[in-house]
């Protein structure tokens, strides 16, 4: 018989096999591939190259203050301001049609500046802590209204890339309600108008019709004078005014 040869593995004790304390989900943590890594559109959610960069925030096309140079706009967002907002809703958010936020907005603001105004007029009958109560409310209202007329107009910086101008879209309702509406409306206006103007196609004149003559016509003049001849009767070119 010959020698046993001995064996290449260890036999390990209890003693020797250290325990180690496992949490239950330690083992089934995801693990990030840099590869797989998509990056997506924040808007729609489709996927992006990797080439791809963000473009950067343009200015507006007119001022905060540049109200009168749309007198149209102007007196609509002055005397009717709940009107001119419903038209920049329904502009910005195509399904959402006018009224909706233009009742909102009648209710909220319009009627809030008159029952201010009621307030003060009426301040000598009315308790005065009843009326601090009122104008404290009222003063609520008007920052709630003033951060959803913001978010409106951040949404619209972010259809067309465009800066914080002059501050923070909230603070610009909150402070300057009125201008900020015409200016919105003006920039989609000039937005739109741009898209409709660069979306137009300018179609050219059709080429000449281009006709292959036989033989047979060199040797008969008079068929090839008549055919000229109907050739200036059918051969009529559309042109695209």
């Amino acid at each position: 018989m010959g020698e046993r040869t001995e064996s290449q593995y260890v036999k390990l004790t209890k003693d020797q096999v250290p325990l180690e304390d496992i949490t239950p989900g330690e083992l089934n943590q995801p693990i990030e591939v840099p590869q797989l890594a998509v990056h997506k559109c924040l808007e729609c959610g489709q996927p992006l190259p990797e080439s791809y960069t963000p473009p950067a925030d343009e200015a507006w096309m007119t001022g905060i203050f540049g109200c009168a140079e749309d007198r149209e706009n102007c007196l609509t967002g002055l005397f009717c301001p709940c009107v001119l907002f419903g038209r920049n809703v329904e502009s910005l958010h195509e399904e959402t049609p006018w009224t909706g936020p233009c009742v909102c907005h009648a209710i909220f603001i319009e009627g809030g500046i008159a029952l201010a105004s009621a307030t003060a007029m009426f301040s000598g009958y009315i308790d005065p802590g009843t009326s601090f109560l009122i104008l404290e409310g009222l003063f609520f209202t008007w920052w709630m209204c003033g951060i959803y007329t913001g978010q409106v107009r951040q949404n619209l910086q972010k259809k067309y890339h465009l800066k914080n101008s002059p501050c923070d879209p909230c603070c610009v309702h909150c402070c300057m309600h009125w201008c900020a509406l015409c200016q919105e409306h003006r920039e989609m206006q000039g937005r739109l108008s741009d898209n409709a103007f660069s979306g137009t196609t300018i179609v050219s004149a059709p080429p000449p019709i281009q006709e292959m003559k036989s033989s047979d016509n060199k040797d008969n003049p008079e068929t090839s004078s008549s055919s000229d001849k109907n050739h200036e009767h059918t051969g009529l070119e559309l042109q695209v005014l």
